[in-house]
């Protein structure tokens, strides 16, 4: 059916990246004469890009990305492929032994609702997939990588694990007792490539697509570490699986992207491996044999005594809008302050013991840390003693201006 088509062809390049190939033109009889489409992206991926950070700059008078993360973000997607180097992808030698060997039934290869129902089985199987990799500890250590950038633009598309592919794919085998492997190695890449402009956020609303398609407003959900975006949206190019298995949420709150804790480094081995370290040191915490298998098989947040997805009781709390309008108040009062106290303004004392009364509220209801906990009754007892310094300050301040009027 693809004779007539030039598979390296811009035109086609650019289509499979929104999947908007027809079945026509991307049905094929054997593997082999599957074009490797994500490999022949690369040059719509600088495009998109590239693209991006001018948009971005003109929108919003910032580029979208950072340099370091922007380099990490790439050099992960360079090291996923390494393992392509070594063997086929794993999901598809897989599905052609199961598919030789124990395929229950052989839909026509140039069939289109072969080709439709390929892609539709391709993407509910990408959601169990993904859900099970946010699920279960041990694979949430191979994709927590895709998810370790705090920002989230298109360069966060490509970082991606180097192991995720050596279980991922486990999911995708019912699909081999039915489905031709030529028809599911065009739509396992298509799967992917679709994935890759939802990463932005410079689009914001697609309206009615929103009911039916993974979009850029519903994947910044399932990037954000919010309380109300974790583990949601799995979905990969269409959202009908979260809205039909209970895990779908709108985006509302603005969305903080990364991971809860953040990981702090650009390093890409440490990004791509240091969740197994913390596996294993965590497992080593407990000594019921049991609980040290749980580690690996439940949820990250899990802990002996907690449900198998844990809860999000010990993450760490998201600043409000009024808490982070309240800490930029107070550090407006500060340099105010200083700056009445350098010119020697008689209202300097004033503000300086409204700053003290300020700094030992919030210091008593946690609000602000000293850097040590053992420096926090030195803090408050330092800070109160300014207090009463500027508070006689004021006083002989007041008593002198009383005399001058007298």
């Amino acid at each position: 059916m693809a004779g007539a088509v030039v598979p390296g062809s811009v035109s086609t390049g650019v289509r499979a990246m929104f999947l908007m190939l027809t079945p026509n033109e991307s049905s094929f009889q054997k593997v082999e004469d599957v074009p490797p489409y994500v490999q022949q992206a690369t040059p719509f991926f600088i495009g998109l890009m590239v693209l991006e950070l001018v948009v971005g700059v003109l929108k919003t008078g910032a580029p979208v990305v950072t340099i370091s993360d922007g380099v990490t973000s790439i050099s992960a997607g360079m090291i996923s492929r390494l393992p392509l180097l070594l063997m086929r992808g794993c999901e598809l030698t897989a599905y052609m032994y199961l598919w030789n060997h124990y395929r229950l039934v052989e839909l026509p290869w140039d069939s289109a609702w072969t080709w439709w129902f390929t892609l539709l089985g391709t993407d509910f199987c990408y959601y169990w997939v993904h859900r099970f990799a946010h699920e279960v500890s041990i694979l949430w250590a191979a994709h927590q990588v895709h998810h370790s950038s705090e920002y989230y633009n298109l360069t966060t598309a490509l970082r991606q694990s180097v192991t995720q592919q050596f279980t991922s794919w486990i999911f995708y085998l019912p699909m081999a007792l039915v489905a031709p492997p030529s028809i599911f190695a065009v739509h396992i890449q298509l799967n992917f490539l679709y994935q890759f402009w939802i990463h932005t956020e410079l689009i914001r609303d697609l309206g009615p697509l929103e009911w039916v398609f993974n979009t850029p407003k519903h994947h910044r959900v399932h990037h954000g570490r919010n309380i109300y975006c974790i583990d949601k949206n799995y979905g990969g190019i269409l959202i009908i699986w979260d809205r039909l298995f209970g895990t779908f949420a709108p985006e509302t709150d603005k969305v903080v992207y990364g991971l809860v804790f953040p990981i702090e480094t650009f390093e890409i081995l440490n990004v791509q491996l240091h969740y197994y370290l913390h596996l294993w040191r965590k497992s080593n915490t407990f000594n019921d044999v049991s609980d040290k298998l749980s580690t690996f098989f439940k949820g990250p947040s899990w802990k002996p005594g907690k449900p198998r997805l844990g809860d999000h009781v010990d993450n760490p709390k998201m600043l409000s809008q009024l808490t982070i309008l309240g800490m930029a108040g107070y550090i407006l009062l500060t340099l105010t302050s200083l700056g009445f106290l350098i010119d020697q303004r008689p209202m300097a004392a004033v503000l300086e013991m409204l700053r003290c009364v300020v700094t030992v509220t919030m210091q008593r209801y946690g609000f602000m840390k000293p850097l040590l906990p053992s420096l926090a009754v030195p803090t408050e007892a330092f800070v109160s003693l300014s207090l009463l310094y500027w508070a006689l300050q004021g006083f002989s301040q007041l008593l002198s201006i009383k005399r001058k009027a007298d």
